[in-house]
């Protein structure tokens, strides 16, 4: 397969990023929002809708790794399978459907359900989506390429997942008063289309160098309980406790970020919603651009590994001292944090999803070399679970942070579209700046020491790849030098 694998098959692969992206930005970063802002349900009650959704969300991710790693299944009809119910549904979860309601458990039941459906078809598509690659190649710097080109495009589509529902304020006004709620709906329209046209674009570029598996006895069929099994194996394997503890912190990290950042850019570094989140996403964008194809070359020097390491404890450290410098920081006139916040947040994002499936793949040889299966979609599956889980309690922590930091501009009815009154509070500021900030370092550090205990290194990998190798041909292998992955 690797040899059909042009760069233009690459290129055509890494945009499938924007399908996946665009609505997870989006979502992570302005659901929340717009739940409390315009739906009208409590900043508590609003972060459990999307905990429970994401939740479900990591529940399906098993079953549909088991149906997708199974002889005969073809994983671009899977994905195709996915494009027009998650863009549909992803628009629906943006509408004022249940604004208008007077009972809070109504408008938490109506978006829960609406919100695990994206979910349900997002699974279905980027399940198999970062699972092929694991099947076109097994070369590790091959790997590290392909998932750093879709990370570099990965830096557009984050941008535009989060540049245009900024322009939310605008839409309100061509659209007039009377269907101004409707903003975001508009916006999610936009990026429904773009998100399933280039999903197409990948489906299209898999044709030639992705092959179904064939069926075999043991592929054929498996049940979940078979899946769970699986996943318990994979949890034995050494390693893989310490890569799941380092996704489930860091996306706890981001997420929790992500999901503040308006509350960030208007309460805590004190400027206009419409221009500070475009200057706050204009820098996250090029840090990110800026930082893919330097850690890629860290990386190619010496590993994935020490290359996360490196630029994940930057980041960590930058969260703490944008803490002490204080969000609201200026030079001159111009509030410098907008640009410095969002900067120190790309690189460790821009970091993060270079390297997170790449690494996972990994697990897919040390997993066949100890049972002789491969199972690239279920290895793609659990760390998706934790990844999502991770992800949902730091949307769960934000919510449950801005409540009891005092925070709640909700009412029993739809909220208003100006979108946030500005908060004057001390203590709440505070207690926003600190779920920017010194709260999602503390997970940062977590995660970075887990990655210190990992022992996937570039050289680890290469003696397991040699006595793989030889294992597949019959041969006599050693497992010498392979203590730390076994």
């Amino acid at each position: 397969m690797a040899d059909t694998l042009t760069k233009k098959k690459k290129i055509g692969y890494a945009f499938g990023i924007f399908t996946e992206s665009l609505i997870y930005n989006m979502f992570y970063t302005y659901y929340l929002t717009f739940l409390i802002e315009i739906v009208g349900i409590q900043a508590k009650f609003a972060s459990i809708v999307i905990f429970i959704s994401i939740a479900w969300d990591a529940i399906t991710d098993p079953i549909i790794g088991n149906y997708t790693d199974r002889g005969g299944v073809d994983k671009r009809k899977v994905m195709k399978g996915a494009l027009l119910p998650l863009g549909v549904i992803f628009i629906a979860a943006w509408t004022t459907i249940g604004a208008g309601l007077t009972s809070q458990t109504a408008k938490i039941l109506i978006y829960t359900v609406i919100s695990m459906a994206i979910w349900v078809f997002y699974t279905m598509y980027t399940i198999p989506y970062y699972a092929v690659v694991a099947e076109l190649t097994e070369d590790y710097d091959e790997r590290t390429n392909i998932r750093s080109t879709a990370s570099l495009l990965n830096a557009g589509a984050v941008g535009l997942g989060n540049v245009l529902p900024a322009l939310v304020p605008t839409v309100a006004i061509l659209l007039g008063e009377r269907f101004a709620s409707n903003s975001y709906a508009v916006i999610a329209a936009i990026i429904s289309i773009m998100a399933v046209a280039l999903g197409f674009v990948c489906v299209k570029s898999l044709k030639g160098v992705y092959t179904p598996k064939p069926v075999t006895p043991e592929n054929s069929k498996s049940t979940l309980k078979d899946t769970f099994n699986a996943f318990g194996q994979i949890l034995k394997l050494k390693p893989a406790k310490f890569f799941l503890i380092f996704v489930f912190f860091f996306l706890t990290a981001s997420s929790m970020i992500q999901s503040n950042l308006t509350y960030m850019v208007v309460d805590c570094i004190g400027m206009d919603y419409d221009t500070g989140i475009v200057y706050v996403i204009i820098s996250m964008v090029v840090s990110m651009a800026i930082v893919v194809p330097i850690v890629e070359k860290v990386a190619e020097k010496t590993d994935r590994r020490t290359a996360s390491i490196i630029f994940l404890t930057i980041t960590m450290v930058g969260e703490i001292i944008a803490k002490l410098v204080g969000l609201d920081a200026q030079i001159g006139n111009f509030r410098v944090m907008s640009i410095v916040c969002a900067a120190i947040l790309g690189m460790g994002i821009g970091t993060f999803w270079t390297f997170f499936y790449s690494m996972g793949y990994d697990l897919v040889e040390l997993d066949e070399f100890k049972t002789g299966q491969r199972r690239e979609s279920i290895i793609t599956a659990l760390p998706q679970l934790i990844q999502k889980f991770g992800s949902a309690f730091g949307i769960l922590m934000a919510g449950q942070l801005l409540s009891a930091y005092g925070y709640d501009s909700s009412k029993d009815t739809a909220g208003q579209e100006s979108l946030i009154t500005v908060v004057t509070d001390p203590h709440i500021v505070g207690g926003m700046e600190n779920i920017s900030t010194v709260i999602p370092a503390a997970f940062l550090a977590v995660s970075i020491i887990a990655l210190i205990f990992y022992p996937m290194t570039r050289k680890n990998v290469s003696t397991l790849m040699a006595a793989l190798n030889k294992k597949r041909a019959g041969e006599e292998y050693s497992t010498e030098g392979l203590d730390k992955l076994l």
